[in-house]
């Protein structure tokens, strides 16, 4: 059981701070890897939350692995995000309020295997091809790296 989890056997579903990590995984043609989640049935970003312990960059390596089968070469830091944007009541009731810190993922190694706990479909999707139905905690994520790189002579974020 995740610490999260534990936590929530202790005090409900009320607000929570939660901190975690996410990847942004890009092949070769410069496709965005998206799974369709389980708990909502919206494309999000392979990530979740950090256990105790762990770096927000182990989080995200681990995430990386047990959702996708994918293992990340190198991961470059793309932002962190916190805020009233990042408020999200999960369908099950548990309320949060997210911190999470981006990665950038073009070198990897592995075969995508899909996490069917997690997700029902594992896909790379053209930037200017994405589903509608986004996961609302990572909207704003996918869509800033999306404006960032539609950007003429658009340089590294960072």
């Amino acid at each position: 059981m995740g610490y999260i989890m534990e936590l929530r056997e202790q005090v409900g579903s009320i607000p929570l701070i939660m901190v975690g990590s996410c990847v942004l995984v890009i092949n070769e043609s410069d496709e965005l890897l998206l799974m369709k989640r389980t708990d909502n049935q919206c494309w999000g970003l392979p990530g979740g939350s950090m256990e105790p312990g762990e770096t927000l960059q182990e989080v995200a390596q681990r995430e990386l692995y047990e959702e996708t089968g994918l293992q990340a070469g190198c991961l470059h830091l793309w932002n962190i995000y916190s805020g009233q944007e990042f408020y999200y009541r999960y369908p099950h009731g548990d309320e949060v309020y997210n911190v999470v810190t981006a990665y950038l993922c073009s070198t990897y190694s592995g075969e995508c295997r899909l996490n069917e706990i997690e997700g029902s479909e594992l896909r790379f999707f053209p930037l200017d091809s994405l589903p509608p139905e986004l996961s609302p905690p990572d909207r704003p994520i996918i869509l800033e790296y999306r404006a960032q790189k539609e950007k003429p002579c658009s340089q590294s974020h960072w």
